[in-house]
């Protein structure tokens, strides 16, 4: 006697759950591994806090690097929200975050930048970049959307987040 095609895919999904289970574990203890975390000597939730309070939004992406090589040390948001290309605020240029960190790591000016991201002038972008005081760590960060923050202005907040983190030198 044959099976109803509802008992038999019942069935067959049952015995594969085991395997669907591993697999889905291995690929989120990967993903994980490759998030970075934060610089050494710097509690990551304090840092993760600091930033939400100084600069937080759905839309914005904050990572920091090591000077001199780029090595992301630390990202603030999802790696989707920081994949983004947005545009640079220079020219009718666009950009990613990722380009902006490694600018700053390989020496680049400091970057405070702000403009439109729309033709109806409803949503702007706000880019900010630089070294973080006294560490050989720089940062970018960008934000957009209706109520993004200009770039001086993400730039101030940012600095101020570190130093409550204790990422920079001026913190005790």
């Amino acid at each position: 006697m044959r099976r109803p095609w509802c008992c038999w895919a019942m069935a067959t999904r049952s015995r594969r759950r085991p395997e669907t289970a591993a697999l889905l574990a291995t690929l989120v203890l990967t993903l994980g591994a490759c998030t970075p975390g934060a610089p050494p000597g710097v509690d990551k939730d304090a840092l993760d806090e600091a930033v939400s309070r100084a600069v937080g939004d759905p839309a914005t992406c904050v990572l920091i690097a090591e000077r001199g090589t780029g090595r992301v040390l630390y990202r603030y948001n999802t790696a989707t929200t920081c994949a983004r290309e947005l545009p640079a605020c220079i020219g009718a240029r666009k950009t990613r975050i990722l380009k902006v960190v490694e600018d700053a790591a390989h020496g680049d000016r400091p970057r405070r930048l702000s403009c439109y991201t729309t033709a109806d002038r409803s949503r702007g972008v706000g880019w900010a970049s630089g070294p973080i005081a006294g560490k050989p760590l720089v940062y970018a960060a960008v934000m957009e959307g209706d109520r993004a923050f200009p770039g001086m202005m993400m730039a101030d907040r940012l600095e101020s987040a570190f130093a409550r983190a204790r990422v920079s030198a001026r913190s005790p």
